[in-house]
């Protein structure tokens, strides 16, 4: 992280739409979602509750619910995305609201007009504004302009809305969060960094495996800490996958060369090597162990024999990417109250 990227998270750390942090306040209504790191763990715990109540009573009860109806949501996409896209898009327009896709075809966030006036412009015409952008900073200050909420779609150092859907897709699976151990593998990126801002506060031990020189950010890796103790968690650090799988609930990794890392191909396969998940990492892990991962795969990340096992959710996981990001934009524009009762995190 570079000067200018620690003064934005510095900033990252204190905001909110009514200028507190939002741990300060119980309700999620007008707020935005930039990082977990913002949210109390009850905050998280009520999106995915949402999420719940959203995905039975749509999906198995087939209920219309027009909970956005005649509300707008502006839609950033500087980097593309098939499930980020289709998860938005669907759900918005399934709860009864209107998306507006915005691509660099249609908007240079901060080039051709600057982010301040691209974010008063949006929050005149829309209800909300999700962004998926290469710089961080870009989506602070556009949050900071906006008066309507705006949501992390993505950046190069956060990556909150996959995920909620991971821990959905667990919760589902193991019917409880608290006191599962995740293992993971590859790259300290920002998939990884949301990770390490919100495991914790579920109950999760963290077990990361990366290569030297690829290890997440400090500052991240510092917070992570303190969450540890302050939740009595178990976090592992390591460069050894091996025993980052040892005893894991979960095996997770993720793409080791993400979009705008391509001139580094090379060298990233290489420094990568023996980092693949394979039955062999498996065996490392408990006996329950299960495998994510946010898509797309590559072969050389995981093997066939673990990606397409019954042990891997990875399409359930996908799927669930969907009602986690229609649980936030619920969440963030209206009062909503879930029928369902709350689960046991």
């Amino acid at each position: 992280m570079d000067f200018s990227e620690a003064i934005c998270f510095k900033r990252e750390l204190i905001y909110s739409k009514h200028g507190q942090p939002i741990e300060t306040s119980a309700k999620l209504k007008g707020q935005d979602l930039l990082t977990l790191q913002n949210y109390t763990p009850e905050e998280i715990k009520y999106l995915l509750w949402v999420a719940l109540d959203l995905k039975n009573r749509i999906k198995h009860k087939k209920e219309y619910l027009p909970l956005l109806q005649g509300k707008s949501l502006a839609m950033i996409f500087e980097k593309r995305s098939t499930r980020t896209r289709l998860s938005t898009e669907t759900g918005f327009a399934l709860l009864g609201g209107h998306p507006c896709f915005l691509t660099l075809h249609d908007i240079h966030l901060g080039v051709n007009e600057s982010i301040s006036d691209t974010a008063r412009v949006l929050s005149a015409m829309t209800d909300a504004i999700l962004a998926r952008v290469y710089k961080h900073c870009d989506l602070i200050t556009l949050a900071e302009e906006a008066v309507i909420p705006v949501i992390n779609g993505l950046s190069d150092f956060d990556h909150p809305i996959q995920i909620l859907a991971d821990y959905l897709t667990l919760q589902e699976h193991y019917s409880s969060l608290n006191g599962l151990t995740l293992s993971w593998i590859g790259d300290g990126n920002n998939v990884l960094h949301s990770i390490l801002l919100s495991a914790a506060k579920f109950g999760m031990n963290l077990h990361v495996a990366t290569p030297k020189g690829f290890e997440p950010n400090p500052t991240i890796i510092k917070i992570a800490e303190e969450y540890s103790i302050k939740y009595g968690t178990k976090l592992l650090l390591t460069t050894n996958p091996l025993e980052a799988a040892k005893g894991a609930n979960v095996l997770i990794t993720d793409t080791w060369i993400s979009m705008g890392q391509e001139e580094e191909k090379q060298k990233r396969l290489k420094a990568f090597q023996g980092y693949q998940i394979t039955m062999e990492t498996a065996q490392e892990a408990a006996s329950d162990w299960t495998f994510l991962h946010c898509l797309p795969r590559k072969p050389e990340e995981v093997n066939d024999e673990v990606f397409y096992s019954p042990k891997s959710l990875v399409f359930q996981e996908a799927e669930n990417r969907k009602w986690t990001i229609m649980a936030v934009m619920v969440s963030l524009l209206t009062d909503y109250s879930p029928q369902l009762q709350k689960p046991t995190f």
